[in-house]
């Protein structure tokens, strides 16, 4: 059967082209059913899996029906895209950029984990497109950057994996702020956890589109699990899995994990980058980015992720996905998975598990309606060796450089400060402290240095002797407590360094 093109279902010829360029000229279901009602400017409620296009489907009527309209105006955009996660929302607006530019719409992310001042800069401009995770667009919006009042069009992507993650709340706020006659379009896997209740309350007469049951994967996504006997089997046969020539992800359950497996992998000479919530945003687009290159010039080839991180991953050509660690809910089973056999790609998923784990794995695969037998295996078995096919070359890690020396916080006290210096016998006083009745003449101005007195002006209390305390003075030499404390005190640091820190 002929799909239809974007064309034909009144996509506008800029906008096709686009799409055209990038080998994208027929549409997918997804696309296919919303486009006619979206395009229409009506509310739409969308029902698929990960991977089954709702990108665009989203952001060709988003883009369209924004062109040739007025110029947004400082702080308040015309267009809002909401998404659980910074990756998300980075790759959504990567897809709708190409488009804008071609319509003559501008484009801005909004999240949390970065400067804010760019977003602040990128409002105060005039935005026409905005695509936000709730949190900071929320601040922005306590702060007066950001009026919703002049948003036409609202996209919510991913809407159960916002209410996953608590979000729900934030949302609603958001949306009530938008025009009540604004076009919104809805994209969610299921309708649980307050989903249903959000589409009743903003969405007005939609049109809703299941284009597959959510809970069942397409067809042409291969489903495995590989038992083994003990936690070494599993390291064994989890870095066999690894060291195909394809992409692939390995999800753990903690952020730990991720970073200790991503680094065993890389010093075993398969290269691998780690995502998780503990990576700053430099980080994650860094580690993103050298997954997402071609593997054969320099790209790599495994990604260790946790669940809420690799939510928003979406890069092309992944054949294999391992649950290194089986999660506890079938939703996140589906999820994972859901990152391979992508847009009518074939793909395999490998569920690891221990022997003490096969009733979990049971009742895990059965809640998911994924039917797949229990394999006990080897990491050398023939069943392993056929499903990673030819291994990818030897990579050797790079050498650990080791750790330079952090230079010193405080530049060295002048020399003769730091000479130790006999304590005048007058019971027991730490070196440094004068005595008291010649306190009043010998103290020396503030910023000052002394040879008798390093305090800077501050003299240690005549009634209460200091005790020799171990410590170190700005040379590295032992000192005593009272010596060091008074340093720190003293002003002739600033007498060093002009104008203080």
């Amino acid at each position: 059967m002929t799909l239809p093109t974007f064309l034909s279902l009144g996509v506008p010829e800029n906008l096709a082209a686009v799409l055209a360029e990038s080998g994208k000229t027929e549409a997918f279901a997804i696309q296919r059913d919303t486009l006619p009602d979206s395009l229409a400017g009506r509310d739409v409620l969308g029902r698929g899996r990960t991977g089954s296009g709702k990108t665009i489907a989203f952001a060709l009527p988003l883009v369209a029906r924004l062109m040739g309209g007025r110029s947004a105006a400082p702080g308040r955009p015309r267009g809002l895209v909401l998404a659980p996660t910074r990756e998300l929302a980075t790759q959504i607006a990567a897809t709708i950029t190409p488009l804008a530019k071609a319509a003559g719409l501008t484009v801005t992310t909004i999240f949390g984990g970065v400067s804010q001042k760019p977003q602040e800069q990128a409002m105060r401009r005039g935005v026409d497109i905005v695509v936000a995770c709730p949190g900071r667009l929320e601040d922005l919006m306590g702060q007066k950057v950001v009026d919703l009042g002049s948003v036409e069009i609202t996209v919510l992507d991913e809407a159960d994996h916002m209410a996953d993650m608590g979000f729900l709340p934030g949302v609603t706020r958001i949306l009530n702020a938008t025009p009540k006659g604004g076009q919104r379009m809805l994209f969610s896997a299921t309708l649980d956890n307050g989903i249903g209740a959000l589409v009743k309350r903003f969405l007005h007469n939609e049109v809703s589109h299941e284009v597959d049951e959510a809970s069942v994967p397409q067809g042409a996504m291969e489903h495995r699990v590989f038992v083994v006997p003990t936690p070494e089997a599993k390291t064994a046969l989890v870095r066999h899995l690894a060291s195909g020539r394809g992409r692939r992800i390995l999800f753990t359950r903690t952020k730990h994990q991720a970073k200790k497996l991503a680094k065993q992998l890389t010093a075993n000479g398969i290269p691998a980058v780690d995502l998780h919530g503990n990576l700053g945003q430099n980080a994650r687009e860094r580690n993103l980015a050298a997954f997402s290159a071609d593997p054969d010039k320099g790209g790599v080839r495994v990604l260790v992720a946790t669940d809420v991180a690799a939510r928003g991953v979406h890069v092309d050509a992944i054949e294999l996905v391992v649950h290194v660690d089986p999660p506890e809910e079938h939703k996140a089973y589906l999820h994972r998975s859901g990152r391979t056999a992508r847009a009518g790609a074939e793909g395999i998923v490998v569920t690891v598990a221990l022997d003490a784990q096969r009733r979990d794995v049971q009742d895990l695969l059965r809640r998911a309606k994924i039917t797949a037998p229990l394999e006990p295996v080897a990491a050398d078995s023939a069943t392993v060796t056929e499903l990673v096919g030819e291994p990818a070359a030897y990579v050797k890690p790079e050498p650990v450089q080791p750790k330079q020396q952090q230079p010193a916080k405080r530049k060295q006290a002048p020399k003769q400060d730091a000479a130790p210096q006999r304590a005048p016998k007058q019971g027991g006083r730490g070196r440094g402290a004068a005595s008291p009745d010649a306190a009043p003449k010998q103290a020396p101005k503030q910023g000052g240095g002394s040879r008798r007195s390093r305090g800077g002006g501050k003299q240690a209390p005549a009634a209460a002797p200091a005790a020799p305390q171990s410590g170190r003075s700005a040379t590295g030499r032992p000192t005593t407590g009272a010596l060091v404390g008074s340093a720190r005190r003293s002003g002739s640091r600033r007498a060093s360094h002009p104008g203080g820190r």
